[in-house]
């Protein structure tokens, strides 16, 4: 569904402005409430925060870790999907956070792909039909001297060719 409303609304804005307002205006990711504040025109930049709130504060005064992870959790994904193209099949496939100090301050984070990177991606997928690709980031406050928490995340990207061939011979083998 998304896809499609993503496609329809190309026609009157850039990808970068749907990805930010379509992420802030969705009510899945609102609830984990994090923002995304900046999305660079080629997308390989997104910057979110994630503000301490009632919202998201837990016993003790700082941000749920819930919602550091779930604030995290769809960007490198969906960044994926719009910087490749359709003959890509892009998956979240494990993820894992280590706190490191409570947030009692706004966090932000910065998921960043540069262009060799996704060049070598291409270049891997080619090669072997499909990878794991292991991105980690750092939740930090504004000037980055604090770290309140690591997030590791591994993405599973195909050929989509490679991906459907592979999903028809499991349903035979079933």
């Amino acid at each position: 569904m998304y896809a499609q409303i993503q496609k329809v609304l190309e026609k009157f804005m850039s990808k970068s402005s749907i990805y930010k307002y379509g992420f802030n205006l969705s009510p899945m990711y609102r609830r984990s409430t994090g923002k995304i504040i900046k999305v660079s025109d080629d997308l390989l930049n997104v910057k979110i925060q994630i503000k301490l709130s009632y919202k998201n504060s837990n016993y003790v005064g700082s941000i749920f870790g819930g919602s550091l992870f779930s604030a995290t959790d769809p960007i490198f994904m969906i960044q994926l999907l719009n910087v490749l193209d359709t003959n890509y099949v892009v998956w979240d496939k494990a993820a894992s956070i280590k706190f490191k100090r409570p947030a009692k301050e706004t966090c932000y984070v910065d998921f960043i792909f540069t262009s060799d990177e996704i060049e070598q991606i291409k270049k891997d997928v080619s090669e072997k039909k499909e990878i794991d690709l292991i991105k980690n980031i750092e939740l930090t406050n504004k000037d980055k001297s604090v770290v309140f928490a690591e997030v590791s995340k591994t993405i599973y990207i195909a050929d989509k060719r490679y991906y459907k061939e592979k999903r028809k011979l499991k349903e035979k083998q079933n």
